[in-house]
């Protein structure tokens, strides 16, 4: 590929070509990232967050032009580029410019009786030395530019490979760092198809972080496996959402309707699978239905549309299928169902659906577009089995007026995230950790533990005694069973250890070699 052409969504107008970077380019830019490397880490984060200070300010100073790049590029309506994309990195920005310092700040290990003799274990947080970052389409600018945000504020140079349904956001990504003055080489923006990415992976950097899905993701560890490549994957959810008998019903429904269909339900955390106590299942269903037929699809550009298109055609028969499945099997579509064949995008309206059970692919398999199958459930046990019942598990959400009874549900349930009364959006608070487990994938983003993901601990253990340590050379049956006796005594509290201390003197001061 020697360049990318970026296709509007919502007209299927070409809007803009990207060169492409090849294979030999990759291994030439981390090359240079691991020799400019050293002298960014020096800096230290104080220094390091003000040029993410930098990046913030020119992004908010262009917050217009870099909503409009997002939905043309992407297809998501205008707000949802304000909310979503560009708020979450400018607070992200903010944060991390700040609070890096603090996070990772050095600290002394408790090291038991070994303090007693002067001993001290501190431990501190190394960069890796170059990441690689593959971001998706779904998200473009907010989740690429956060986690590159992360990475340099943690000392490492980076190269960034966005997506190439979104390139045009990768662009605008590479615009807002450029205007902070990064050292040269610290941050690569590194457009191209798959061919670039496996470069990336092959290149043999640090550590990498892939966003996207779990048949990519698969690739992606078998290849990282090649170079022992550490991985931070995020590879997707079917998120469910349980809605008690006590819920409050006009906030539940709207969570609903916003959770299953904002970016056109293409949200790694979208509602997928919504379970509705059986006494208000009825009545939920109609509000839901209700509030999905006021949402008004359209292009994003225009302000008053709720629902932009699906941002690939691939995505948009996917959803297609599903919906076509489940009206195939007997489910009862309550609105929505058929692409709007009268315009020229991917355009599929809200769609709700009963009827369906866990052997629906739109109730299993993950359907990233604007479908809610709503299942009714009896008592809370079903509905946390129901909930764990899925090959993914990266958040879920309970509605609940019994916020004991939801916190207690959400201590069973099998996801990296649980939000009461609200879903979907934590991404969007750089303070708490995102990420999932089983198919979902492993590592975090955002928070303490995303910056962990980009350093290595650093233990650095000091003797300040000029004497030889009790178990060094030489042995003999007698130190075997002094030592015996010790280790009864010194692995206890601090009582049995200050009974251990005259074997230790003796031992301490007997020759060795």
């Amino acid at each position: 590929m020697d360049e990318i052409i970026s296709i509007n969504p919502a007209t299927l107008e070409v809007i803009g070509r990207t060169p492409a970077t090849s294979s030999a380019k990759v291994k030439e830019y981390v090359a240079a990232a691991r020799a400019a490397q050293p002298s960014w880490e020096r800096l230290g984060f104080r220094e390091r967050g003000i040029y993410l200070l930098r990046a913030r300010e020119y992004l908010l100073d262009n917050i217009d032009a870099i909503a409009h790049t997002i939905t043309t590029d992407n297809g998501k309506p205008l707000a949802e580029a304000l909310t979503a994309e560009i708020y979450p990195v400018a607070h992200l920005l903010h944060h991390f410019a700040h609070d890096t310092e603090r996070a990772l700040r050095a600290y002394d290990l408790r090291i038991g009786i070994m303090r007693m003799l002067m001993r001290r274990s501190r431990i501190t947080h190394k960069p890796l030395g170059v990441v690689g970052i593959i971001s998706p389409w779904n998200y473009p600018f907010s989740i690429a530019a956060g986690e590159v945000a992360m990475a340099l504020v943690c000392g490492n140079a980076v190269l960034l490979k966005p997506s190439s349904a979104t390139a045009l956001v990768g662009n605008a990504i590479e615009e807002v760092f450029a205007a902070a003055d990064f050292p040269p080489d610290i941050f690569r923006h590194i457009p191209g198809d798959s061919s670039t990415g496996r470069a990336l992976i092959e290149s043999g950097v640090n550590k990498l972080a892939f966003t996207g899905s779990v048949g990519v993701g698969r690739e992606v560890m078998r290849a990282a496996s090649d170079h022992l490549t550490p991985l931070v994957l995020e590879l997707g959810g079917k998120d469910p959402m349980i809605v008690r008998a006590d819920a409050d019903l006009d906030q539940a429904t709207s969570g609903a309707v916003w959770g299953a269909f904002t970016n056109a339900g293409q949200c790694c955390a979208s509602v997928e699978r919504c379970y509705v106590h059986e006494s208000i299942f009825d009545e939920f269903v109609e509000f839901a239905v209700r509030k999905a037929l006021a949402l008004k699809v359209g292009n994003g550009l225009d302000p008053d549309v709720d629902i932009g298109p699906l941002t690939t055609s691939a995505q948009l028969e996917h959803v297609e299928a599903h919906v076509l499945d489940a009206r195939a099997r007997g489910a009862t579509i309550h609105c929505g169902g058929e692409r709007l064949r009268d315009r020229m995008g991917y355009f599929f309206p809200p769609t709700i659906i009963t009827g369906a059970d866990h052997s629906f692919p739109c109730v299993r398999d993950e359907t990233f577009g604007p479908l809610l199958p709503i299942i009714p459930f009896s008592e809370d046990r079903q509905a946390i089995l129901l909930a764990n019942d899925s090959a993914y598990g990266l958040t879920a959400s309970i509605w609940t007026r019994d916020l004991k009874a939801g916190q207690r549900m959400a201590r069973e349930l099998s996801t990296g995230t649980v939000t009461i009364n609200d879903c979907v959006f934590t991404h969007a608070l750089p303070q708490t950790p995102w990420g999932g487990v089983k198919n979902t994938g492993f590592g975090r983003s955002h928070g303490h533990f995303g910056l962990l993901e980009f350093t290595q601990i650093h233990h650095v253990h000091t003797n300040p005694l000029r004497h030889k340590d009790i178990w060094w050379y030489k042995y003999d049956i007698a130190f075997y069973r002094g030592f015996a006796e010790l280790a009864r005594k010194l692995t206890g509290g601090l009582i049995s250890q200050a009974k251990a201390l005259p074997a230790f003197a003796k031992r301490w001061l007997s020759p060795r070699l």
